[in-house]
Order: structure tokens, then sequence, then C-alpha cells
């Protein structure tokens, strides 16, 4: 089964560490594509020292590498739609557009990386993704999620089942009931979005944090982490790029010492769960970062799924607990609101809606604690709706 490994993190770091992991994979006799989603300056065409198109190119035995095109998405996008929508078009009275008239909307180039991410899976053993950055890669990540959302919301699956009565109940209703096209737009979209989180949800799919070490900013890197670890991403590992040789440490030069000892307690204190890999300034081009990196081990596997598990402690404390994985979260960016059966979750700039399991739902939150990158929520069961039984 392919394996993906999104790379995202400092800019400068993405396209060196994407180039190195997709050398390294090929090297160890892996069928590996480099996949250029976000890499408006050509860095990785230099990394690889191959202009890329939209076909995949071959770099060396074993290794292919292609870029996005935004534009070239969207069109087959819009095609794919065309038909499902000319009924629309005929509804209000307007003329499809041509290909040409066609340019890339703002959020293309998410919808463009979920699609290429579905790219077939018996074609490579791994696919590499020069990602964009941990915010931008995160929404594209969860978008496939919230659509889903929005479309249980607006066309909800039981409605579906009343197509056979729309006569009636329109004329008992005396209101307008959808088309059949519009049933058949959200049944493709939801077999879409399916497909699509079949893919980012995939134990073989992982996230790997590359770092700039002159000026990447680990706080920034630990908060990219918990934005993923909301919404259950795996990471396998952080790639450390640029750092000071370890001789530097004992350099006669005691600015060069200080720098070197400070830059190695900083890099210390990233523990995320997953390895840090390290490649310094000496290594240059892929094949060299990847030696430093990886060694001759095959690159790290993704961690396991971080549990979000419920807890009962009804008869020692009188209430349930419920464990959220939140590596590198920090508290002052921590938000939790409670909807009805739902809880918002917000971490810094990453704000995630999930829904409570059942029992909880008869709660209310009594309180919630952050430590050792787990948030623990306390529930007690409420009176008005916990069964009496099960409160004695």
């Amino acid at each position: 089964m392919t394996r993906l490994v999104l790379v995202t993190g400092d800019g400068p770091a993405i396209p060196a560490v994407a180039a190195a992991s997709a050398a390294h994979s090929a090297a160890q006799g892996a069928r590996t594509l480099l996949l250029a989603a976000d890499d408006p300056h050509r860095l990785l065409d230099e990394q690889v020292g191959v202009r890329l198109t939209d076909a995949a190119a071959p770099v060396r035995d074993g290794l292919w590498a292609l870029r996005l095109d935004e534009q070239q998405a969207f069109r087959h996008a819009v095609a794919a739609l065309d038909g499902k929508l000319r009924t629309g078009y005929d509804l209000l009275g307007v003329e499809p557009l041509d290909p040409e008239e066609l340019t890339a909307l703002p959020g293309t180039r998410q919808l463009a990386l979920l699609r290429a991410l579905r790219r077939p899976a018996d074609a490579y053993d791994l696919i590499v993704v020069a990602a964009p950055g941990p915010a931008e890669l995160t929404a594209a990540l969860a978008l496939p999620e919230q659509l889903d959302r929005y479309l249980a919301r607006l066309l909800p699956e039981q409605r579906q089942a009343a197509r056979a009565l729309r006569p009636l109940l329109a004329a008992v209703a005396g209101v307008p009931m959808p088309a059949d096209w519009i049933y058949s737009a959200r049944a493709w979209a939801a077999a879409e979005l399916a497909a699509t989180r079949q893919v980012i949800e995939s134990p073989r799919t992982s996230v790997r944090l590359a770092l700039s070490a002159p000026a990447g900013s680990v706080p920034a890197l630990r908060r990219a982490a918990a934005g993923l670890a909301l919404f259950g991403h795996r990471l396998d590992a952080v790639a450390v790029h640029r750092a000071l040789p370890a001789a530097a440490v004992d350099s006669a030069d005691p600015w060069l010492a200080a720098r070197a000892a400070a830059e190695r307690a900083e890099l210390a204190g990233i523990a995320l769960g997953v390895p840090v890999l390290t490649a310094d300034q000496t290594a240059e081009g892929p094949d060299a970062v990847a030696a430093q990196l990886f060694g001759a081990e095959p690159a790290p596997e993704p961690a396991a799924r971080w549990p979000w598990t419920a807890e009962d402690r009804l008869a020692e404390d009188g209430v349930l607990l419920w464990r959220l994985a939140a590596p590198g979260a920090d508290r002052a960016d921590l938000e939790l609101v409670r909807r009805g059966d739902e809880l918002v979750v917000a971490l810094g700039p990453y704000r995630r809606i999930l829904p409570l399991p059942g029992a909880l739902r008869r709660c209310t939150v009594a309180g919630a604690a952050l430590r050792d990158g787990e948030l623990t929520l306390r529930f007690t069961p409420d009176p008005a709706l916990w069964p009496e039984r099960a409160q004695r």
C-alpha cells in the first residue's frame, strides 16, 4: 500500500527535507514520487535539478517528480461538475464558461492538493509532498470533514429517502422539494469527500515537520504539531535542516560554542514523541541531507494515532474523563466551547468541532486540564438526563 508523507514546516526547510526524503526512499529501492504542491519560487526544481511540470518526470532510478498545476486542477474540477450543474445553468438561463475563461479562484490550491493526494495507489510505493505551511496544510486536510459536515446539515441523508414522496410532500407542505439533480450532486460530492478522507486518515499517511535551525521557531513548530494532532494527523519525525555542526559545541570561539549549545538545548525541547532528525550546514544537496537525516536506516514510520479516549471515573471521583491528545499545545492557546452535543476545541489558529461520545452528551463540563501534551476534560452527569441508577 502506498505511503504518503506530507512535508511541512518552515518555508526554506520544506523543499530541502522533501527532496532528501524522496532521494532516500528511492535509494532504498522504493518507487517514489516527489510532488511540489507549494513551491512558487521553484526551490524544489533546484534541489532535484529538473524543471518540474504537471507531468511526472524521471529524476533518477526509482524517483519521479512533478509540480501541482492549480489552473489545470481547477479546470478538471469544473469539467467534472459541468454535467451535474448543467440543469442549474438551464434554470438560471446562463451559458457554461468555456475552458479558456476559467481562472483559478482563492482556495483552488487546497482543492488541487486534495485531488493530487488521490493519485493511483499502484504507481508508487511512496509519495512525498512538499506541502504548504502548517496552517494552510491543516486547513486543506480539514476541508473534506468540514464539507461533509455542511452537506449533512444542508441535505441530510433522511431527505434523500423522501425522494419517492416528493410530489406528495410538495403538495401537502406547499413548498417545492429539491430536484433529482441536487440529490445526484450531493451523492457525488459525498463519494468524493469519502475517498479523499480515506487517503488523509489512512494509517499509511503521515506528516513530517521540517525546521530550519538558524531561523526556525521551535514554539511555532510545537503549535503546528498541536494543530495537526487536533485533527488526528500522525507525525513521523521532525527533520531539522542546517543545524550547526556537532563540533561547534567545542569550538574555540566562545560565541559559536554558546550558540551551538543553545541550539542543541532548544532542539532537545521539541519533545513531540517522534524522532528528531538533524542535518547540519555541511550537507549540500538531497543526498547529503538524506545521509545525515536518515543514514542507512529506513525513514521513520508514522506514529500510532494519538488516542482520544473516554474513562469512567464515576465510582471513584464522580466524573467521566475525555482525554484528547494535544502534543505541543500551549494552555494560553486553548479555547473550549460546549455547543449542544458538540465540543468546539481551538488551539491558536486551529479550530475543530467534535461530536461528544454518547455518554458525555448527558453530562455537563466540570473542568479541563492540559498537561504533558494531553487535554483532559471532566464531565459530571446531568441529573435531568442521566439515569438515576447510573448515578449511584
